[in-house]
């Protein structure tokens, strides 16, 4: 007989009372330790073999759609600067220049375009009215000026009438052209409505629309000249502008310029220096420039601001219309010095025949020019456009 512990220690004479205790069965309590082991191997698989880096903690998923593709534009070529000349900047860019008066040193802010390689980077300058279409053919830049069929600019654009001609060529005469024009259209509009007709007006290339104000100034019969912006000796800290004219650069290149400053507008009777001291003085700087303007049937006007100037040696030997100023009327701008300074002009034309001055459009040089022309055929000397100055200097 089996005895157990509970029955050595029972008491002699009391009979052992057995508690009955609840056990699980064999086959449960190995299913829930079998579920509580393969919930932990679970749990150690995915902590060991998962790379979840938020740990656990919740995540929401949101489904985004790709971004459209968008065409890529093949970058440019960096543009090419040569020797000598400005970089230009993009074609179609504008830009703010500071544009110096060569007479008066007055300075003034400009937006111009930066000037484009061909018309197909920017549009073209439409064509002033009243132009001959003859005497117009296209460059790469716009129209410009051409002599054809026995017809010139200088000749076809030129203020007056053969009869005013005929008498100037008996009587001293003065031509006064005033430059700097087209930049500030309230300035240009004083000079075009309140002085003489027989006044030239000189028209720099910039402003935002140099073309209106030239026709304009046409309308109202007063000869037009295209100024070129050429190279002072202290550039580019006086800086004409953009596509200046310079005397290190080759010819192709200034001529090159000298036709995007020519697109500009048309209907002049000649070019001019827009400052230029150094480039004027230069010879194989001016002649190429000078000869250009023959072939092109336009006069050449160099406005005295050096004395060392070779135009008129380079207008003489290409036989073009040439007319050199005698004096700048209004260096010092106060309408006593501006009055001596006409006087000396009707002095020297009534010892050569003619003389000719140039100003800036000073609100005070306009008035005392215009008060000054009033009187001027009663002490026997006419105001003539730079036209017939230029066929009196030829004829003499």
């Amino acid at each position: 007989m089996a005895v157990s512990t509970d029955d050595l220690s029972t008491p002699l004479g009391q009979k052992l009372t057995r508690k009955r205790r609840f056990r699980l069965p064999f086959s449960a309590t190995q299913a829930l330790a079998t579920l509580l082991g393969l919930f932990l191997l679970g749990f150690a698989g995915i902590a060991i073999f998962t790379d979840n880096p938020l740990g656990g903690e919740p995540v929401v998923r949101i489904a985004l759609k790709p971004p459209a593709a968008v065409e890529k534009t093949p970058a440019l070529p960096a543009p090419e600067i040569k020797h000598g000349e400005p970089a230009k900047p993009p074609a179609g860019e504008q830009k703010t220049v500071t544009i110096i008066d060569g007479s008066s040193g007055a300075r003034h802010d400009v937006v111009v375009s930066s000037g484009a390689e061909s018309p197909v980077e920017a549009d073209a300058p439409p064509v002033v009215a009243n132009v001959n279409p003859k005497l117009l053919e296209k460059s790469r830049y716009g129209m410009v000026p051409i002599a054809a069929d026995g017809l010139k600019p200088v000749s076809a654009y030129a203020a007056g009438t053969d009869a005013d001609r005929a008498r100037a060529m008996k009587t001293p005469s003065i031509a006064i052209v005033i430059g700097g024009l087209g930049v500030g259209a309230a300035k240009t509009t004083d000079a075009i409505m309140k002085l003489p007709a027989a006044v030239t007006l000189g028209f720099t290339p910039y402003g935002s629309d140099p073309g209106k104000l030239v026709e304009r100034a046409r309308t109202q019969r007063h000869e037009v000249l295209l100024q070129l912006p050429m190279e002072p000796f202290d550039y580019p800290d006086n800086d004409p502008g953009p596509q200046t004219l310079l005397a290190t650069a080759s010819t192709e290149q200034n001529l090159d310029r000298m036709l995007w400053h020519m697109s500009r507008f048309q209907g002049y009777v000649g070019v001019a220096n827009f400052m230029g001291a150094r480039f004027v003085a230069t010879d194989t700087a001016i002649q190429p420039v000078v000869r250009d303007a023959g072939k092109r049937g336009l006069g050449y006007f160099d406005d005295g601001s050096t004395s060392r100037s070779v135009a008129a040696v380079a207008a003489q030997t290409q036989a073009i219309p040439f007319a050199r100023a005698d004096l700048s009327i209004d260096v010092v701008p106060t309408s006593s010095d501006i009055d001596k300074a006409l006087a000396r002009l009707e002095s020297t034309a009534k010892e050569r025949g003619y003389a000719v001055g140039v100003a800036s459009a000073l609100p005070i040089s306009i008035e005392r020019i215009s008060a000054w022309a009033k009187t001027l055929e009663s002490r026997g000397v006419m105001l003539v456009p730079l036209t017939t100055a230029m066929l009196k200097s030829k004829s003499g």
